[in-house]
């Protein structure tokens, strides 16, 4: 791996241990809501464990980025580079939300031009 594949990697990993705090520690908190244009706190409180699933979900898709940039497997990487492209492309089309598309689903991309060139 390059340092270029090694950045890509590294951005999606961050971005979705961010994520996963978003969903598992702040998902009830003024941040959480803002960032997930919740109708309520109590909305928030309502779906807290269905968040806090979908937050270990981006958990496993961070650990796999990680494990890829330390193991140096080309295939992983582009594994759970295409895994995070996928799951923005869903997210942004079933939500309705198109900057989940931008925030997920562009830089994972890159990350795989960066291994395909």
């Amino acid at each position: 791996m390059n340092t270029l594949n090694l950045i890509f990697l590294g951005l999606v990993a961050l971005i979705h241990i961010y994520i996963v705090v978003l969903e598992m520690v702040l998902w009830t908190k003024p941040k959480g809501i803002k960032t997930f244009g919740l109708k309520s706190k109590e909305f928030a409180e309502e779906t807290k464990v269905l968040a806090a699933n979908q937050g270990l979900y981006n958990g496993f898709l961070a650990a796999g980025l990680i494990w890829s940039m330390i193991s140096q497997k080309t295939d992983v990487a582009i594994f759970f580079l295409a895994c995070v492209f996928v799951a923005g492309i869903y997210g942004a089309y079933s939500t309705k939300k198109p900057r989940i598309f931008f925030i997920q689903s562009i830089p994972a991309l890159l990350g795989i031009l960066s291994f395909l060139m």
